[in-house]
């Protein structure tokens, strides 16, 4: 809300899970809390289920490894801005999954 007219967009990530929350904002500024992520749709964040599932049950220390197999999750959001005015005309999530 700070920046709401002042800023173009303000497009959060954290939880890697995208929100369905996308809105333009009174003064015309483009939001979303969580655009979400890139990686395997069936991983722990990105990484293979096996590490943090170790770490979790043994309370150790586990070096994670990047999942690269499977369908990957693409998350992400579509700005659509006015030429002339350059304010924002819409916000639209965009989430595909492609197989890696």
């Amino acid at each position: 809300w700070y920046v709401d007219g002042r800023a173009t967009a303000v497009l959060g990530t954290h939880t890697h899970v995208p929100t369905a929350d996308a809105k333009i904002l009174p003064q015309g500024t483009a939001y979303i809390t969580d655009v979400g992520m890139v990686g395997e749709r069936d991983s722990v964040i990105g990484v293979d289920k096996q590490g943090p599932l170790e770490m979790f049950l043994k309370q150790l220390p586990v070096k994670f490894e990047i999942a690269e197999e499977g369908v990957c999750r693409v998350n992400g959001v579509l700005v659509e801005l006015d030429n002339s005015s350059r304010k924002v005309k819409s916000i639209k999530r965009v989430d595909s999954e492609i197989e890696v």
